[in-house]
């Protein structure tokens, strides 16, 4: 949408990498899993390492989902850019390739349960 300024208009991007401290913003989101709307934002420096991400923050988060429980990361499928990814969960972010504000999805085989019956 245009902008109509009486003077010039300059954009100041405020969620540039160099604005978090030597962290940077991840985007994580449970594919097929409605009770969260929206992707988990994490604020993580990029040496973390991706299994501490995972069976930490990000399986803390996910408890609120009844299929949590049963799920198992080892047969989890994961989406970058909508792309099947693997990631080496024992490197760091960085070391996977993850950047500033990649989002990742995963998909967990046989756990649908708020998708209804037969939920794709």
């Amino acid at each position: 949408m245009p902008v109509a300024a009486i003077t010039d208009y300059i954009a100041v991007p405020r969620d540039r990498v160099e604005n978090f401290n030597g962290k940077q913003l991840l985007y994580v989101s449970w594919d097929r899993h409605l009770l969260f709307g929206a992707p988990f934002l994490f604020c993580v420096p990029p040496t973390t390492n991706f299994r501490e991400l995972v069976e930490g923050p990000l399986t803390a988060l996910l408890q609120a989902d009844p299929d949590a429980a049963a799920l198992d990361w080892e047969s989890v499928q994961w989406l970058r850019e909508g792309q099947p990814w693997t990631p080496d969960w024992n490197a760091s972010l960085v070391s996977n390739g993850l950047t500033h504000k990649d989002q990742l999805r995963f998909i967990s085989p046989g756990l649908n349960s708020l998708c209804g019956e037969g939920g794709q």
